[in-house]
């Protein structure tokens, strides 16, 4: 059985403990958290996964688990990566690492947490939860052999969208990295990558080529939107971010030589149900879809009765309504992934072997999402395999992350 301890206890913790009610041979045993740990600590309790106790440094955490996953604030994970890494030389035998999208802010972090991994000699674990989808992975399984004969798909559309993040930091792009490209195009352009891959590749066999890529503030920067964020702390006339974000990533494959199309579309102003993943695989006489809004099931509740709801998001994440006709998701956790990525690293830890992704391929999803920001401030396409650009993007820090977003958006 692994301990598993958590570093931070917000949303998406808590989805993950939700997560690993469905997992065998893990349980949280640890959480380490400047708020909300306790709350967490008896929510998975509650769920079965484990009595964990509540740690007040990630050093002291990491001497009684196996395993530390990173669900901390993204302006937060490369100091906890590196008090990790600090932990294992003073004798912590931790058997893995595990960080939530994204692995980091910018290039410089990301390659500073995957050094710390690497002088740990830990085994990583890069959790993309939208590659481990159920709908994507049976998809890839029942059409393998149609692949075989036709060949690879050559065009994958992928897009993430909802009304906006529940945290205040998130809207912040000092603090989160950037917009809606940093929060969900990384999830976006990860799995349009891996809809690309040929069958029995590995995720990142595919090489990069170039990128165009559009950010744009929309809704949140008129004035009565930029005002529901100042209550909460974000001021968008002085550090705007992107609540729009679309582009194309051109891929080669390095044994035919063929290039392949991923297009993503990702936004915070979805005002529709809830959260919408959209993903369509196209290839030479087959494809797929995946749309995890369309459910076997659904209710209804009337305005009187809207009095009673306390919480709509227990039918469908990033709910906008508690009324009327709503799509309810009954296993979200399973729905987008989360579980299946639990079994992938709970298994490849206790084996001692690598999950699918580590963090070295998050490293490469922060490449690209910086080159994205890069061709968004530019306005042209960006050549990945420039070395002046490789050179640039090492330590680039996009105008918006850096709080002067007005510069890329006007004024």
């Amino acid at each position: 059985m692994l301990k598993v301890g958590f570093v931070g206890a917000g949303f998406v913790a808590g989805f993950h403990a939700t997560s690993l009610a469905s997992v065998r041979d893990a349980e949280v045993t640890g959480i380490m958290a400047l708020a909300g740990a306790e709350a967490l600590a008896e929510r998975c309790k509650k769920l079965g996964v484990g009595t964990p106790k509540v740690y007040s440094t990630v050093g002291e955490m990491c001497k009684a688990v196996d395993v530390v996953a990173i669900f901390a604030p993204n302006f937060a994970r490369m100091e906890i990566a590196e008090q990790i890494a600090e932990a294992r030389a003073a004798g912590a035998e931790l058997k893995g690492l595990i960080c939530e999208k994204p692995l980091a802010r910018n290039m410089k972090e990301a390659e500073t947490m995957v050094a710390a991994a690497k002088k740990g000699k830990l085994s990583t674990a890069y959790f993309e939860n939208q590659i481990h989808m159920p709908s994507v992975r049976n998809a890839r399984a029942q059409l393998s052999a149609v692949e075989s004969a036709m060949g690879p798909v050559h065009l994958t559309r992928s897009a993430e969208e909802h009304g906006g993040p529940h945290e205040a930091w998130f809207w912040d792009p000092t603090k989160q990295g950037g917009g809606v490209l940093c929060d969900m195009g990384c999830h976006s352009i990860a799995v349009g990558w891996y809809m690309l891959t040929p069958h029995g590749q590995k995720p990142a066999f595919l090489t990069p080529k170039s990128i165009t890529a559009h950010t744009m503030l929309l809704k949140w920067g008129l004035k009565g939107w930029r005002e529901k964020l100042m209550a909460r702390g974000v001021d968008y006339t002085k550090t705007p971010a992107e609540d729009y974000a679309t582009g194309a990533v051109t891929f080669e494959n390095p044994k035919t030589k063929q290039q392949v199309v991923a297009q993503f579309t990702d936004s915070w102003m979805y005002d529709a149900p809830g959260l919408r993943l959209l993903m369509e695989a196209l290839g030479p006489g087959y494809s797929y879809t995946v749309n995890s809004l369309t459910s076997p099931a659904g209710i209804f509740i009337s305005d009187e009765a809207a009095t009673a709801i306390s919480d709509a998001e227990l039918a469908l994440e990033k709910s906008q309504a508690s009324r009327g006709a709503l799509i309810l998701q009954p296993n979200e956790a399973d729905l987008y992934g989360y579980v299946d990525e639990w079994r992938d690293a709970v298994a490849a830890f206790s084996q001692g072997r690598s999950p699918l992704l580590d963090w070295e391929y998050g490293l490469e999803i922060t490449r690209l999402v910086m080159a994205g920001y890069l061709s968004g401030e530019r306005g042209a396409t960006v050549d990945l395999t420039d070395p002046r650009v490789q050179k640039e993007l090492s330590t680039y820090i996009p105008a918006i992350q850096a709080g002067e977003g007005s510069k890329v958006f006007g004024k």
